[in-house]
């Protein structure tokens, strides 16, 4: 398992902090929190050595800060976990059903994105927002097995692992857009749709089937302004 420290965020977090307007309202004033809950969706077309495509749920944060009139930057993390194989044919790490388990992967989806927000009258806002995003993927050796079986879950784990955090196949730029509904003046109820692209495909230079790597998320967002 990879330690999954600042890394390449610290520059990004840097960036974020220098933006951050300086006035007469306080840090706390500035700061808008959105709580959601969403179900993840990894397309996959591996036939038979790979299980069925996760369909996953996910519960997430976001907190963001005004830096323009028109935009805000939000730092945003959603957490989600699923099993996984390692497939000798493929290669690379591919869906699992619990039966056919070697590795328990929590993901840690951390993004940093611009958004922008249009009032359509005084109840209802769209949203729309993008940046860059990372899969920060913790393995682990499924729980339950016993013996040989425990052996080649180890192995396999070791595996998975490193095609996770190799090439960069971490990095998962995100775009999504957004509906919200004002309940009180602070208070927003609404609704996201979200897509992650698998960049690291342009240099690893991978045979994959076209779906691979993408990622799709559609949630409820409650929102604190």
């Amino acid at each position: 398992m990879k330690a999954t420290g600042a890394g390449p965020w610290a520059p990004l977090l840097v960036l974020l902090l220098a933006a951050l307007p300086l006035g007469a309202q306080s840090f706390s004033e500035k700061l808008g929190l959105a709580f959601r809950g969403s179900v993840f969706f990894f397309p996959e077309d591996n036939g038979l050595e790979s299980d069925p495509m996760p369909v996953l749920p996910s519960l997430g944060i976001a907190a963001g800060w005004p830096v323009l009139d028109f935009m805000r930057i939000e730092l945003s993390l959603d957490f989600y976990g699923s099993y996984y194989a390692y497939s000798d044919t493929l290669d690379r790490a591919v869906p699992a059903i619990p039966d056919n388990r070697s590795s328990f992967v929590t993901g840690s989806v951390l993004g940093v994105q611009a958004l922008k927000t249009l009032a359509l009258g005084n109840t209802l806002r769209i949203r729309v927002y993008g940046g860059p995003a990372a899969d920060l993927r913790i393995c682990l050796a499924a729980g339950g097995l016993e013996g040989a079986d425990a052996e080649d879950a180890a192995a396999e784990t070791r595996d998975i692992s490193a095609y996770f955090w190799g090439q960069g196949r971490w990095f998962v730029p995100v775009a999504g857009a957004g509906m919200d509904f004002s309940l009180t003046e602070k208070l927003l109820l609404g609704f996201d749709l979200r897509a992650w692209f698998p960049v690291w495909r342009l240099w690893t230079g991978d045979s994959l089937p076209a779906v691979e790597g993408w990622r799709f998320a559609a949630g409820l967002r409650f929102s604190i302004l």
